[in-house]
């Protein structure tokens, strides 16, 4: 009876196991997240982003932590509704609140430079 019981157990495990496997990823590109963004101090300017380009302010870039580099983001700001699209060049942010680091004139654009952050929607236009 035990013996039974067990395999019972290790049979349902398997199954479960094997479900997750399954491919159940929908199209990420459709899906529209929510998050908070900050901007590049001019320190990095000049520097070499996670890409291998030199990072400039004065470009329309943003760095995200796990999207695929040349991805082009449309970010809007939640407060007023403005947008930008941006092409990720860099990895970051590194702080869990936050899911982009846009540059200065990516921000500007959108948002105001005497905040720090802006609370932002994102989806991707082109992967």
């Amino acid at each position: 009876m035990m013996k039974r019981f067990v395999l019972v157990i290790i049979m349902m495990i398997s199954a479960l196991g094997l479900s997750s496997f399954k491919n159940t990823s929908t199209n990420d590109n459709d899906e529209v997240k929510t998050s908070y963004a900050s901007y590049y101090h001019d320190k990095f300017n000049g520097r070499k982003t996670a890409s291998g380009e030199v990072f400039s302010n004065s470009k329309l870039t943003a760095a995200h932590r796990t999207l695929p580099f040349g991805t082009k983001v449309k970010v809007t700001n939640l407060r007023n509704g403005e947008s930008v699209v941006v092409t990720i060049n860099d990895r970051g942010p590194f702080h869990a609140s936050r899911a982009l680091d846009l540059s200065k004139a990516a921000f500007d654009e959108i948002g105001s430079l005497h905040r720090g952050t802006m609370p932002v929607e994102y989806q991707i236009v082109e992967g």
